[in-house]
């Protein structure tokens, strides 16, 4: 009986954790294409520019962006320079692709590595 019991538990999680996984969405299904789009669509390039390295308006984003969590509430609650963007206008799957696209950055070449900045 107690096995049949402990099965019961164990398919019951596993339900809920594919469920989950499989309708949850936001970091899930981050897509940095769809995120790159939307960055430029929603005008964040231009206090953080194109490649997310910051601006005289906008601090530097990428490459390491700050967790998905601190980013969103950051997004979303913000009462400096750059306004908050509601759901309405910006929604979780959105910020999850923007984040996911910030991912993608590579950091910029060493400059020891720059023959012309070694002379």
């Amino acid at each position: 009986m107690r096995l049949v019991y402990g099965f019961g538990q164990a398919a019951l999680a596993a339900g809920l954790l594919f469920g989950c996984l499989s309708g949850c969405g936001g970091a899930f299904a981050a897509s940095a294409e769809k995120g790159k789009t939307a960055y430029i669509q929603h005008g964040c390039w231009q206090c953080h520019g194109i490649e997310a390295q910051g601006g005289v308006t906008g601090p530097k984003l990428a490459p390491d962006p700050i967790p998905i969590e601190t980013f969103t509430a950051f997004v979303r609650t913000t009462n400096r320079a750059m306004p908050p963007y509601s759901e309405a206008i910006l929604s979780n799957d959105d910020l999850a692709d923007i984040h996911a696209y910030l991912q993608t950055i590579p950091k910029p070449a060493d400059y020891k590595n720059i023959p012309l900045l070694n002379q």
